[in-house]
């Protein structure tokens, strides 16, 4: 400074922390039940480090019968919205899910549903 140059070195270290969501229970399974009859469960949604208001999309399965008819059999309902916010500690709030099952025909299913943010995380 004042026409004499000095050289500085700042160095800058951090963490980045992608959002990610956690489930209680971890993993899901519904009862069997009579045909018709609806099964149900609620599971809470732990979202972690997501640093903007954000909104869950779910990805319900398709399920193929013998016959090669396709049926979709869960539904799922946010009760509080599904919309992950902020809290004014900096931390998110948890989302409360009820996910049904109801089949009019017989079916067994293993596999995934995919829980989603708006960037398809």
């Amino acid at each position: 400074l004042n026409d004499n140059p000095s050289h500085y070195k700042v160095t800058l270290s951090g963490i980045v922390k992608s959002p990610k969501i956690n489930f209680d229970p971890p993993f899901l399974m519904l009862m069997p039940v009579p045909l018709d009859v609806k099964t149900e469960t609620t599971i809470n949604i732990i979202p972690q480090d997501f640093l903007r208001k954000s909104q869950i999309q779910v990805e319900l399965p398709e399920l193929e019968l013998e016959d090669g008819d396709r049926i979709y059999p869960f539904s799922i309902q946010f009760p509080e919205g599904k919309n992950i916010v902020i809290s004014s500690d900096g931390t998110n709030k948890e989302l409360i899910c009820h996910i049904s099952f109801r089949s009019s025909r017989p079916v067994s299913f293993l596999g995934n549903m995919f829980f989603i943010d708006e960037e398809a995380n």
